[in-house]
């Protein structure tokens, strides 16, 4: 699986974000390939699903070809872990 970690630049936020992704994907013992990028290559880039910020969420939500997925605090592990989970939940759903 790939997910993307996306901030407007693609170089500050989502790397703090990306490396939250990999902790919370690793304790789920999940093999998630995690990628940081701007808002502009995400809506381009193949993947499972997006993590990005609120206010981005708008701009991706019906441009992206992915699930979007919202994080507020990206250093805050239980919440980056809880939208990962939910990711996890919805896509084994669709299975």
């Amino acid at each position: 699986m790939k997910v993307l970690a996306v901030c407007g630049f693609g170089v500050g936020s989502s790397m703090i974000l990306k490396m939250s992704l990999d902790k919370a994907f690793k304790k789920l013992n999940q093999n998630v390939e995690v990628e940081n990028t701007d808002i502009t290559a995400a809506r381009g880039e193949r993947c499972d699903a997006i993590f990005t910020s609120e206010e981005l969420y708008q701009e991706l939500k019906d441009s992206a070809s992915a699930p979007v997925y919202t994080v507020k605090k990206y250093m805050d592990l239980e919440e980056v872990e809880e939208a990962a989970k939910l990711f996890l939940k919805e896509k084994d759903s669709q299975s």
